[in-house]
C-alpha cells in the first residue's frame, strides 16, 4: 500500500487533537456538521480558507522556483558601471550583477583620472566598495570584453548587458608634427602620473622652459596645476613615485593654456580656476585686451558662467590684493590663458627630432555665447615650447562588431540607454552621452539606464527563463587562458598599496605592473 500524503497525515492529526469548537460536543469520530448544524456554515468556511491557503502557498512556491534572479552584466568598473550596478541592486531585490573590467583594479577614472591633489573626489570609492561587496555583485577584473570574450557571448549568458566602458581614447589634433617626441595627449599624461599601467613608460621630458596645453577644460587645468605645483606639495598624495621623481627634476617655468574661442566659452569650472590663481609659487598671465566689453555681455548669462567670468575679469584687470601680491611677488613660475588661437602645426627642432614650438592660427568668433564658432582670420603666430599636451577631448572606441557605434559622435546610438535595435543591450556614462560632465552627472545618467532596464524586465521585454550568467563565461575564459581577478583579490592589492605608501606618508603607492600584481596574487 502506498504511503499516505504528508499533508493528509497532518490534517488527520489536527482533526484528532484540535480543541472542540464552541457549542460542539467532542466525539471520537463523525461529522460536526451533522452533530451541530448551527456550526456547519462556519466550519465549511474555515475549511475552504485552509484549502485556499494551501493552494496559494503551492502557487507561490512554484512562482519562486520558476522566477530566476535576473543575471545582468555591466562592462566597465568606473563611475558609470558602479552607479548602474548600484541602482539595479537597490531596486531589484533578486538581481545579480557581474562587473567586467579590463584592468586588474576597479574604479576607472576615479583612480586613473582624478588629480592626486583632489582626494575628496575619490571618496566615492567607499560607496563603490559597498556595492562590490554585496552578495549579489561580483567584480571580474583582468577581462577584456571584445578580446577575451565577445559581447554576443555575454548576451547569451545574461538577461541584459550594460556597456559602461567610458572614453578610453583621446581626440587627435590631426595637424602636422603631432607625432613628434614631446607631444602627448593630456589623457596619457594624466594616466602617467596617476599610475595607469598602459602609460607607465610615458617618460615625458620636462627639461624645457615652456609647455603648451591645447584646450581649456578641467583636464587642461589639472595638467597645468600638476606641472607647476611645488613637488613637496604632492609628496603626500597618491601620485606615483616615478612621476614625482620626474616632476622634481622639471625645468618647466611657464605653461600656456590655449583655446580656440574666448573667455565666455572656456570649459573649466570656477573651482579649478580658483586653484590655479591661488597656486603657490606661481602668477597668472592674462591679457586685459581679451576681456574688453565683457562686463556688459555677462549680465544675462547663467549664474555659474557669470561668476566664472567675473573671476577671470578681476584676475586680468584688477591689481592683486595684498595677500595675492605677496604670494605672487617671489613667484618663479607662471601660467597664462591664450584665447582665440587654434593649433595649426607642431614645429620641429632644427634637427627634426622633437617638438620645439607650435604654430597657432588666430581666430575670431562668429555667433554669440557658448554656441559661438571660431573661424580663422588668416593670421598666425608661433609659440616656442618643448612640451605640447593635447587636451581637446576624450573619445570612446567601438568595443565589438556586433554593437552599433557612431564614430563621428564617439558614442553607442541609444534611446535613454537602450542600444538602438539591440534588445537587452544598454549603455551608460560617457559611451552613452559623450565625454562630458562630472561624476554626479554620470550618476544621474547611470541611474536612468538602470531604471530603463528594470522597466523592460518588468514588462517582459528581456529574455525569459534562466540564464547561466558567469558560470558560462567562466568556462569560456578558462578555456582561453584568461585569469579573472575578484574584488577580494583587489582588496589584497589595495592593502599592499596602502602598506607601501605608509612609509612615505602617502595614502598609497600604486602598483603599476600587471605582472607584479598577478604575482602578488599567486597567479
Amino acid at each position: 500500500m502506498a504511503p499516505r500524503c504528508w499533508h493528509w497525515w497532518h490534517w488527520s492529526a489536527w482533526r484528532r487533537t484540535r480543541p472542540p469548537l464552541p457549542g460542539s460536543t467532542p466525539t471520537s469520530g463523525g461529522s460536526d456538521e451533522v452533530r451541530d448544524p448551527a456550526n456547519a456554515k462556519v466550519l465549511r468556511k474555515k475549511r475552504r480558507r485552509v484549502q485556499l491557503g494551501v493552494k496559494l502557498g503551492k502557487l507561490h512556491l512554484l512562482t519562486l522556483l520558476l522566477e530566476q534572479p535576473p543575471q545582468i552584466c555591466v562592462v566597465g568598473s568606473g563611475p558609470a558601471g558602479f552607479y548602474t550596478a548600484q541602482h539595479l541592486l537597490k531596486h531589484h531585490p533578486q538581481a545579480h550583477v557581474d562587473i567586467y573590467e579590463k584592468q586588474l583594479v576597479p574604479f576607472g577614472l576615479v583612480r586613473f583620472g582624478v588629480a592626486p591633489d583632489h582626494p575628496e573626489v575619490k571618496n566615492v570609492i567607499n560607496t563603490f566598495t559597498q556595492t562590490a561587496r554585496s552578495a549579489r555583485c561580483a567584480f571580474r577584473g583582468n577581462v577584456v570584453v571584445g578580446r577575451d570574450v565577445a559581447v554576443p557571448e555575454l548576451r547569451a549568458a545574461y538577461h541584459a548587458v550594460v556597456l559602461s566602458y567610458g572614453a578610453e581614447d583621446h581626440r587627435a589634433l590631426e595637424i602636422p608634427g603631432e607625432e613628434l617626441p614631446g607631444v602627448f595627449s593630456a589623457r596619457a599624461f594624466v594616466g602617467w602620473y596617476n599610475g595607469l599601467p598602459e602609460n607607465r613608460e610615458l617618460a615625458p621630458d620636462l627639461s624645457c622652459d615652456t609647455a603648451v596645453i591645447l584646450g581649456q577644460g578641467n583636464v587642461a587645468l589639472d595638467v597645468a596645476r600638476i606641472l607647476l605645483t611645488p613637488p613637496e606639495h604632492l609628496e603626500k598624495t597618491d601620485i606615483t613615485e616615478a612621476a614625482l621623481g620626474v616632476l622634481r627634476q622639471s625645468r618647466v617655468k611657464t605653461v600656456w593654456i590655449v583655446g580656440r574661442r574666448g573667455p565666455l566659452q572656456v570649459a573649466f569650472t570656477i573651482k579649478e580656476l580658483r586653484e590655479m590663481i591661488q597656486l603657490p609659487g606661481t602668477r597668472p598671465i592674462l591679457d586685459p585686451a581679451d576681456f574688453l566689453g565683457l562686463q556688459d555681455r555677462i549680465k544675462d548669462v547663467p549664474r555659474p558662467r557669470k561668476r566664472l567670468t567675473e573671476l577671470l575679469l578681476r584676475t586680468a584687470t584688477e591689481k592683486p590684493g595684498t595677500e595675492d601680491a605677496a604670494r605672487q611677488a617671489p613667484a618663479s613660475r607662471a601660467w597664462g590663458l591664450r584665447f582665440f588661437r587654434s593649433p595649426q602645426q607642431v614645429l620641429p627642432s632644427p634637427d627634426g627630432r622633437r617638438a620645439a614650438g607650435i604654430r597657432l592660427a588666430v581666430t575670431r568668433l562668429e555667433g554669440v555665447g557658448e554656441a559661438a564658432r571660431a573661424v580663422p582670420t588668416g593670421d598666425t603666430e608661433d609659440l616656442p615650447c618643448g612640451l605640447v599636451l593635447s587636451s581637446v577631448g576624450y573619445k570612446s572606441r567601438p568595443i565589438d562588431p556586433s554593437v552599433p557605434f557612431d564614430p563621428k559622435l564617439g558614442v553607442i546610438p541609444n534611446m535613454e540607454g537602450r542600444v538602438v535595435d539591440v534588445p537587452g543591450l544598454y549603455c551608460s556614462g560617457w559611451v552613452k552621452r559623450g565625454p562630458t560632465g562630472v561624476i554626479a552627472t554620470t550618476m544621474t545618467d547611470s541611474f536612468l539606464t538602470g531604471q530603463m532596464l528594470l522597466q523592460d524586465l518588468k514588462a517582459g521585454l528581456l529574455p525569459p527563463g534562466p540564464r547561466p550568467g558567469y558560470a558560462a563565461i567562466e568556462a569560456l575564459l578558462s578555456s582561453r587562458g584568461v585569469q579573472p581577478v575578484s574584488f577580494s583579490d583587489w582588496e589584497k592589492l589595495d592593502a599592499e598599496e596602502v602598506s607601501r605608501g605608509k612609509g612615505a606618508g602617502k595614502p598609497r603607492e600604486k602598483l603599476l605592473d600587471p605582472q607584479e600584481m598577478l604575482g602578488l596574487l599567486g597567479r
